[in-house]
């Protein structure tokens, strides 16, 4: 979002609670140490207007450590966080500001935001991350489902919900990423006239264009169908039904590879087909994005999937389920869950054992991204803020 902007010349200011500079400290340190924080900068934004509390951040959240905040307690105290520093930032940069002021901020560290806004007469944006309320009711369900699979998750408190629902009342515009988000706020009484769709963008690696996928002719135990989960390891992701599915697999010739930080206690039977890498740096998905035959997302509810697009860019087919962003184009760049249970997934990952040939079709399909890059991004917030009054 803020690099559309910019690129169009209608980013004022980022406030973001992170950006690491190349010339940072931060950069100095060995290799493997704060990884994900020395990340958090990007070349196109370079020239752009940033306020950052990097300082405060990593105050912030040895504190937490020190306290032994966890859950709900840490997510709001670090929203409460993020909203009392840019809130000063922002008292202090009002005077320099031209009218019209448009004020973008996510969901769940917006309302102190949105209630100044308004004191001043800003228009207000909320960009809502997920699918809110019916989410948390779809996980709960999940939860109540696969008791075996207990985890540290819980339901976010009520005052959680209160202070969203509050924002979403005094936002102008509600930005949502998926139609399936949008029919999710619908559900909870948002009028229809008040919410956008408009898809994240992504911009593939350059290493990512020029990458050639084969398949063999047939799999076998020798090349066997690689599977790719990549993502947190969550009921909410859809992993019990994953790995339901890899039990009714189990003789055929297919491996899963299961990436990203695990919140569910791992299953003692899985079995040696199933691959359990754990979490790993966003700089080093690549390399598993190149090495699977097809990315597998069954989740529950996702406000979009960005994993998505960056499989599309490895020319990964992908089955993904009906609840999240539309990506996948049936029978064209892959497969569309009708629902997230064991057999739907057996079924498509045994039509892709069965059709390597079709998995190639899917691949070379997968290199049309117009829907989803800067240049789509930037036209659709045009027309959004043409509809400004």
């Amino acid at each position: 979002m803020p690099r559309a902007l910019h690129q169009a010349g209608e980013l004022t200011t980022l406030i973001t609670d992170a950006w690491i500079l190349p010339n940072s400290r931060i950069n100095r340190l060995p290799k493997g140490l704060l990884t994900n924080l020395r990340e958090r900068f990007h070349p196109d934004l370079a020239t752009a207007s940033v306020t950052s509390f990097n300082n405060s951040l990593i105050s912030f959240e040895i504190a937490q450590i020190i306290q032994k905040s966890s859950g709900w307690q840490r997510v709001i105290a670090r929203n409460n966080w993020f909203q009392k520093l840019t809130l000063q930032s922002l008292k202090a940069l009002t005077p320099k500001l031209k009218s019209p002021v448009i004020l973008f901020s996510y969901s769940y560290a917006a309302l102190e935001l949105f209630r100044y806004a308004k004191s001043q007469g800003w228009y207000s944006i909320l960009g809502q991350i997920d699918p809110g309320e019916v989410e948390e009711k779809l996980v709960l369900a999940a939860h109540s489902k696969y008791p075996a699979y207990q985890s540290s998750w819980e339901a976010a408190p009520p005052s959680y919900w209160k202070n969203w629902q509050e924002e979403c009342l005094l936002a102008d515009k509600i930005l949502v990423n998926s139609n399936w988000s949008n029919q999710a706020l619908q559900q909870l009484g948002i009028p229809e006239d008040k919410i956008n769709i408009i898809p994240l963008a992504y911009q593939p690696p350059i290493e990512a264009y020029n990458f050639a996928r084969a398949y063999p002719t047939h799999f076998s135990a020798e090349r066997p169908l690689r599977v790719l989960f990549l993502g947190q390891v969550i009921l909410r992701k859809g992993i019990a039904a994953l790995l339901e599915a890899a039990e009714i697999l189990h003789s055929e010739p297919i491996e899963f590879w299961i990436v990203g930080s695990q919140s569910i206690p791992q299953p003692q039977d899985s079995h040696s087909k199933i691959h359990w890498v754990g979490a790993v740096s966003r700089s080093t998905t690549a390399k598993y994005y190149q090495m699977a035959d097809v990315f597998l997302f069954p989740t529950l509810s996702d406000g979009f999937g960005i994993t998505q697009l960056e499989a599309q860019a490895w020319n990964l087919p992908i089955i993904a389920s009906k609840f999240c962003g539309e990506v996948v184009r049936e029978n064209i760049n892959g497969l569309v869950l009708p629902e997230v249970t064991a057999s739907a997934i057996a079924q498509k990952l045994q039509f892709c054992l069965n059709n390597p040939q079709k998995l190639e079709a899917f691949a070379q399909q997968s290199t049309d991204t117009a829907a989803f890059n800067l240049s789509q991004l930037q036209h659709s917030l045009k027309i959004l803020s043409g509809t400004i009054p």
